[in-house]
Order: structure tokens, then C-alpha cells, then sequence
């Protein structure tokens, strides 16, 4: 009784036929009917009729049947490799198709804007464009680091703003908490008429700019010669997301002129720069990070150090720990 196919590939040897091609190589024969069960064996040219018997089969040598079966092997691989270059000379055409096919105006999820002029000219079409504030709900949301000066995006493009505030829209910005010091914002924001909200924190991310929660502005480089537009849905969720986390621990400036609470003698400003110290920032560092010149930042750490009787930078450390001051909620 002949027996099917052995369970493996073709280019495999079971241990079984292992076995019975060891003994073959012994004996310098096999019995076909002791072959029968392991059809691996001529199917990988290792047995071979006897022509003088065909009851028996004999070995093929082991150092002619291995470079055989390699060499068969690499005729394989390379006519699979041939059918890929086929498929993928046959497909190429067919890409460019599809490619031509999606429409130009379709936009892009990420785009870089690499000078100031094609920013402005990006940014200036998302404000004036189709479903720029055009209904209520829609928005404008806008995170400003700095804090002493009008919004550098919005600034540029004051009348598109007001004309979105003018169709219904919303204009909410978070600034840092030196805005609540500065001439030149109160200004620029007075010049708008409609739904405008101005809240701020210690610190805020870098800039950002979300319109009707489809297309964002964020810069591309450190110098700001450079930005980013996405439109990106997820990304711009994640936007808005984050920007409403923000918002939600951020202090109203309402009345505008009206300073954060003081507490223990040690005014909210002065808390942040504490905790700041405490982490290690240099005198720049805490600048930056809360949107002051280093000389205002100094004069803060001066009268910090001050309040606390400390007189040393080393021993303004302790004691801010010791005092308590940054478990103060606001």
C-alpha cells in the first residue's frame, strides 16, 4: 500500500527519512516497500531505483545530493525575487495613476511653512476662508508664551479676526500670568469687538493657534521662522484637548487690572518663581519660562529672598521648602 504525502515541505527531511537514508548509506540499500511510507526521500533525489532489482533502492551519495538540493533552492528564491520585479514593474504605472487621480485642492494632513510670508499667507486663508467662524460654536483658540506683547499671529491678521468675532465666532487666549502687566495687550484686545475671553497661567506650551477646531498653527523652529499647519484630525483633538485642560486652571483676567491673590506675603508670582528655584532654573531659565525680562525676574527673587530673611541663593532653597509656600493654592 502506497502511503500519501509525509506532513512537511518539499525541501524538508523528517526524521524519519533521516533515519531510513542513514541506514540506506550502511546497508548501501533499502527495500522500495520499506520506502513506500517516505516519499521525501525520491522526491529529494536521495533514493533511486536499483536498475538491476527494482524491489530494492539505493543512496544517492550525501556530498552530490546536498549541492543539488541547494542549487534547487536558489532556482527558486530567484524566480520568486523575478515575479516581484514583474509585479512591481506591472504595479508602478498603476500608482501614478492612483496618485494623479486624488484631487489637488484635497489638503494635506501636515504642511511646513517655511517662511514668514507663506505663513502669513497659510494663516490668512484659514481666518478669511469658507467656515472660518461662520457660525456659532465655532472658534478661535490661541496660547501665547511671552505674555507682554499682543498675539504675534493674531496681531498680523487684525481685521480676518474681527471679521470671524463679527460672524458669530469666539476668540479665547491663554497668556501667561505677566500679561496681567502689560499696556499693549489690554489694547489690542479692546480693539475687538465680540466674544473674546483672556485667561492666564504661570506657564504655558508653546504657541498655538486652532481654528474651528479643523486646522492649527504651532511653530516649526526655535526662531519661529518657521511653522506647521495641520489638519490633522486627531492631532487637532489633541490640540483643543489640551487647550481646554489648560483653560480650566486658568485665572480669568477679569477685571484686567486686577492682580492674582496674595497669601502669607509672598505674592502668586513670586510662588512661581520658588518653584522654579526649587527645581533648579537659572535666572534665565525662570525668565523665559514665565514670560518676563531677566532684570523683572531678578527683582522678584531679590524681593523673594527678602520676605524669606534669605541671604544666600543655597539658603533660598531651604527655606522656600521650610516655609510651605508652594502647597499654597491660589
Amino acid at each position: 500500500m502506497t502511503a500519501g504525502p509525509h506532513p512537511h515541505g518539499p525541501d524538508e527531511l523528517c526524521e524519519a527519512g533521516s533515519a531510513l537514508y542513514a541506514r540506506a548509506l550502511r546497508e548501501n540499500r533499502v527495500a522500495r516497500a520499506d520506502a513506500e511510507p517516505l516519499p521525501c526521500l525520491a522526491a529529494l533525489g536521495l533514493l533511486h531505483p536499483d536498475a538491476d532489482d527494482p524491489r530494492w533502492l539505493l543512496p544517492a551519495p550525501p556530498a552530490v545530493a546536498l549541492p543539488r538540493l541547494l542549487e534547487g533552492i536558489q532556482q527558486r528564491i530567484a524566480a520568486r525575487r523575478l515575479s516581484e520585479t514583474r509585479l512591481a514593474t506591472a504595479f508602478e504605472p498603476l500608482m501614478e495613476l492612483a496618485r494623479r487621480s486624488v484631487p489637488s485642492s484635497a489638503p494635506c494632513a501636515i504642511t511646513v511653512l517655511r517662511e514668514l510670508p507663506e505663513i502669513q499667507e497659510a494663516v490668512s486663508r484659514a481666518l478669511s476662508g469658507p467656515g472660518s467662524g461662520a457660525g456659532p460654536g465655532q472658534e478661535m483658540l490661541s496660547i501665547q508664551p511671552g505674555g507682554v506683547q499682543p498675539p504675534v499671529i493674531l496681531d498680523q491678521f487684525l481685521s480676518e479676526v474681527r471679521g470671524v468675532l463679527a460672524r458669530g465666532g469666539r476668540l479665547r487666549t491663554l497668556y501667561q500670568h505677566a500679561t496681567r502687566h502689560s499696556l499693549p495687550v489690554f489694547a489690542y484686545h479692546e480693539t475687538l469687538d465680540g466674544d473674546t475671553e483672556v485667561r492666564t497661567l504661570a506657564e504655558v506650551p508653546e504657541r498655538l493657534f486652532v481654528l474651528d477646531r479643523t486646522v492649527a498653527f504651532i511653530p516649526a523652529d526655535k526662531d519661529h521662522t518657521a511653522a506647521l499647519e495641520i489638519r490633522h484630525p486627531v492631532l487637532i483633538e489633541y490640540f483643543v484637548t489640551a487647550f481646554e485642560r489648560l483653560w480650566r486652571l486658568a485665572v480669568p483676567l477679569d477685571p484686567r487690572s486686577a492682580p492674582l491673590p496674595a497669601g502669607s506675603g509672598v505674592t502668586p508670582r513670586q510662588r512661581d518663581i520658588a518653584r522654579l528655584l526649587v527645581e533648579g532654573c537659572t535666572d534665565a531659565d525662570i525668565a523665559e519660562r514665565l514670560g518676563m525680562n531677566i532684570r523683572t525676574a531678578r527683582i522678584h527673587i531679590a524681593k523673594l529672598a527678602a520676605t524669606l530673611g534669605s541671604g544666600s541663593r543655597a539658603q533660598l532653597g531651604y527655606l522656600i521648602g521650610r516655609s510651605g509656600i508652594l502647597g499654597q493654592d491660589r
